[in-house]
């Protein structure tokens, strides 16, 4: 087969099941369903963390996110680890960026000959009462829950001209004209709250047939004290009402469906550019949302809610109309992109699997990571997923162990049951194969320290100025 060019499409706190073609009972997401028909769907894709600039990080270079040591949103990409895009570019590829890409700013070589469009960390340095990890109420919650419903918003205005800006990449001849396939990466906002929303999409889900938020009794909320303290530093919860509560729901739908707009537009484009028979599509996203199941909004998490992605490739050489259970991660895209376009890799070791070598096999198996070491945790979260099991290890607390197989939903911890301590040990030699978690999670506090003393300490830090979600930049 001819190598391919890549089309490399991203989304921001996209979760797996807010897609129609997953079977969700509401969500609209008509030209993400096309392309599932048209390419393969990865059912159990993670990410390598629950929030955007560790995530990104990894995507980026392959790795995860204790090898990168972007442990935080104040600690992003600055070109290293190298990047699929720099393989790229050692070897004449053409290699753009158009839109979000939450790394430290433009002064580095981030793996890109254009950067249209980008959004950094803001002012090079980030969300950074995260560093502060067990400060409580560093983060006022109350406006996540204002700033709902239908209108417009700074995120909504950024994507149009990221999709714009995708569009018109796409058609004009000069980005072509290479003997080598290029690769883009088109990055949208959405559906990243504020959950702000369109009203032509908004409108797709009128509140008196809204679904509730799922996992909230008692006994299916949250319980380990981890947990506990991340819902204590970030309660969203307690500034909604049941019916502001449908509105965000609605709203968080509404992006999606804004956001698979997006998608069709830029997809068209290809087509009518002539270049879609010779290109790999990639569509994903850095993390999920809860959207207020457990009680829980936003991310942070290792709930599937939060961990879990959407993820589908489409191209020649890839099965149409296939699902496959084969665990898959961001760490995959880098293989992915190198193998699609016939660049050579370097002599490094990375942990991902081209996913047109996972779409092509039937049930590899394999196990994969994600971690979490940003704000409100008072240690490392490292989730260990098999083919069977989830297993979260917290070091100083006690882990969680989840039979995902007939637990879908991770509402019984095995851990303390004497019947499956074989499993948890068997669980914890398979992390241990990945990350010593114990080590790393002293690495991670370690540079954090390192960096508050760097932005003049705790008082500082506490008294600089206070956002939820990266501003776009004029």
């Amino acid at each position: 087969m001819s190598n391919l060019n890549v089309l490399f499409l991203f989304s921001d706190e996209h979760r797996r099941d807010a897609l129609s073609c997953d079977g969700h009972s509401l969500v609209q997401t008509p030209n993400l369903d096309r392309l599932a028909q048209q390419g393969t769907r990865f059912l159990n894709a993670y990410t390598t963390s629950p929030i955007c600039v560790p995530a990104r990080a990894s995507m980026a270079s392959g790795e995860y996110v204790h090898k990168t040591r972007c442990w935080s949103n104040a600690q992003a990409y600055q070109g290293e680890p190298k990047s699929w895009g720099h393989q790229l570019q050692s070897q004449g590829h053409r290699v753009d960026s158009i839109g979000k890409l939450h790394y430290r700013g433009n002064a580095f070589d981030n793996g890109f000959d254009e950067e249209i469009l980008p959004m950094y960390i803001r002012n090079g340095v980030g969300w950074t009462k995260g560093l502060l990890r067990d400060h409580e109420g560093v983060l006022d919650c109350s406006s996540y829950a204002k700033e709902i419903g239908p209108g417009d918003d700074q995120y909504t205005q950024y994507d149009l001209g990221v999709t714009r800006n995708a569009c018109d990449w796409l058609h004009n001849k000069e980005n072509q004209d290479s003997d080598k396939p290029w690769a883009l990466f088109v990055s949208w906002l959405r559906p990243h709250y504020p959950l702000t929303c369109p009203k032509e999409f908004y409108d797709l889900y009128p509140l008196e047939k809204m679904d509730q938020a799922r996992f909230l009794s008692d006994d299916e909320r949250p319980s380990h004290p981890v947990l506990q303290a991340v819902r204590k530093n970030f309660d969203y919860e307690k500034h909604f009402t049941p019916e502001t509560k449908k509105v965000a729901r609605a709203s968080y739908y509404g992006l999606c469906s804004f956001l698979d707009y997006q998608v069709g537009q830029v997809l068209a484009a290809l087509e009518t550019s002539g270049q879609a028979g010779n290109t790999l599509i990639i569509y994903t996203s850095d993390h999920g949302d809860h959207n207020g199941d457990r009680g829980l909004w936003t991310k942070m998490t290792m709930y599937d809610e939060s961990s879990s992605i959407p993820m589908i490739i489409s191209g020649p050489g890839i099965p149409k109309q296939k699902t496959v259970t084969t665990l898959t991660s961001l760490v995959d895209i880098y293989p992915t992109i190198l193998e699609a376009t016939g660049a050579k890799h370097d002599n490094k070791q990375r942990p991902g699997i081209a996913l047109q070598t996972i779409a092509n096999s039937d049930d590899l198996e394999r196990d994969i990571l994600s971690e979490y070491h940003d704000g409100g945790s008072p240690t490392g979260m490292f989730m260990l997923r098999t083919g069977e099991w989830k297993y979260n290890y917290y070091p100083g607390y006690p882990s969680e162990l989840y039979h995902i197989a007939e637990d879908k939903n991770e509402l019984l911890n095995l851990a303390e049951s004497a019947d499956y301590q074989q499993v948890l040990q068997d669980c914890h030699q398979r992390m241990l194969e990945l990350v010593d978690p114990e080590t790393e999670n002293k690495q991670a506090f370690a540079d954090q320290a390192e960096a508050i003393e760097r932005l003049g300490g705790v008082e500082a830090i506490l008294n600089s100025d206070e956002f939820d979600c990266t501003p776009v930049q004029s």
